[in-house]
């Protein structure tokens, strides 16, 4: 077999052990590797102690870069500007577009503060505040994805956050001017060149020069994806990252040659990630394992793409449509497209999805750019208690009591109670002290 052949592991939710099988596929045990933990742990505490040093010297080693200090890492407004200004008028003009549509869908998201009065004149009611300070940590190095600083720091300037800061490991120049161009589109303010898990480190505890943020969110390698699980509760954090996902589920109404692309835009961004073919049509199963079989050889990353669909891909073969959402819930995936002639329908019975894609046209591509909502979404299971990236994300919530002294008097009775039931009598005396005799 040739290195950019593939042979995707087949299965069938008829046969004996399918679920174990399953399970094993998904393999989402990466964030256990204790040898990548120690290191995380230890540039952690080097940056924590350290602060600047430590960070110019871990991107300098892990980036090969040649930085004095850490101002020559930092990128200014107006440098972003710059960098936006250079960009060909096709670049920008897509780069604003897509901006416009995740902002405009963005926009939705905001929700106010409320109040409401009780019978007794009692107020109470939720206070809805940006963040302070959020860091916002861009993937770069091989690649640049200017999609993510938008992803990221659109919902956080449509929250209000007060300052955004972002990471990248990209150098400032003309190469990285589609990332920088983006920075400043999405309202950030600052952006460190800097990557991995010493940024992560930086955001989290801050250092001479970098202040600490409220929250850090954004995607990135299986570095910053520990070290974001490490420093979480000393700072706040989006969700838990793993590699990226697409579930397909097809009824055999479309086109196998687009399912084959849509499987190969998963494959294609490194070998760890997952894409995954369900359909109750085993004939169709066929038709696209043969569209992927023809297609590969076109494809410029086919090496990452044919490991990835070796190591990872799967194709399976369901009973029915609705079998195959309840599977499609077991894996919980970050993408899914629903392929199927009545999306709508299908959906009634998923529970389990970062994002899901309606109908044939709604290939994931598009979500990824230029649809809207944010791409930065629950990965390796964890839809089933995160969801995608929001306005909400950069947002906290204050409970507003303001008890009135008919409402005192009333509650005071109920809290005391409780209150001398929990042992607690100081908290039922600062209760009664409030009730009319």
């Amino acid at each position: 077999m040739s290195a950019d052949a593939v042979k995707i592991k087949r299965l069938d939710t008829s046969a004996q052990g399918f679920e174990s099988e399953l399970q094993a596929m998904l393999n989402r045990t990466l964030l256990g590797n204790p040898e990548i933990n120690t290191i995380v742990s230890d540039i952690l505490a080097a940056v924590r102690e350290r602060g600047d040093e430590a960070v110019v010297e871990y991107t300098n080693h892990f980036d090969r870069r040649a930085a004095d200090n850490i101002d020559a890492l930092m990128v200014t407004r107006e440098q972003m500007a710059t960098s936006l200004a250079r960009l060909p008028q096709a670049q920008a003009d897509a780069l604003r577009g897509a901006a416009d549509r995740i902002r405009e869908y963005h926009e939705r998201q905001k929700t106010g503060s409320w109040q409401y009065e009780d019978a007794d004149g009692s107020i109470y009611g939720q206070k809805v505040s940006p963040l302070d300070r959020v860091g916002i940590y861009v993937p770069g190095g091989k690649a640049n994805y200017p999609s993510s600083m938008l992803m990221n720091g659109i919902p956080a300037q449509v929250a209000g956050v007060k300052e955004i800061v972002a990471t990248v490991p990209t150098a400032w120049d003309e190469s990285g001017d589609l990332i920088f161009a983006a920075a400043a589109l999405a309202g950030v303010d600052k952006v460190y060149t800097v990557g991995g898990a010493q940024a992560i480190a930086a955001l989290a505890y801050g250092t001479q020069s970098i202040t600490r943020v409220d929250k850090i969110t954004g995607p990135g390698n299986i570095f910053v994806t520990i070290a974001k699980k490490m420093v979480f509760g000393d700072v706040g954090i989006d969700m838990i990252a793993g590699p990226s996902e697409l579930t397909i589920i097809a009824d055999g109404s479309t086109d196998p040659d687009w399912i084959a692309m849509d499987l190969f835009s998963q494959a294609e961004h490194d070998e760890q990630a997952q894409s995954i073919l369900i359909s109750d049509n085993a004939q169709y199963l066929d038709q696209v394992l043969e569209s992927i079989e023809r297609l590969l050889p076109t494809m410029e990353r086919r090496e990452i793409i044919a490991k990835s669909l070796n190591q990872r891909g799967i194709v399976i073969l369901t009973e029915s449509l609705e079998e195959a959402a309840r599977v499609s819930d077991i894996i919980a995936p970050e993408h899914l497209e629903l392929s199927v002639q009545d999306p709508q329908a299908l959906a009634e019975h998923i529970s389990h999805a970062g994002a899901l894609f309606m109908g044939a046209y709604s290939a994931e591509a598009l979500g990824d750019y230029c649809a809207g909502p944010s791409h930065v979404l629950p990965t390796s299971g964890t839809a089933r208690f995160f969801s995608a990236l929001g306005v909400y994300d950069f947002q906290k919530r204050t409970s507003i009591i303001q008890c009135s002294a008919k409402g005192a008097n009333k509650l005071a009775e109920v809290a005391s109670e409780l209150a001398r039931n929990e042992f607690l009598p100081a908290h039922a005396a600062s209760a009664a002290y409030r009730r009319k005799p």
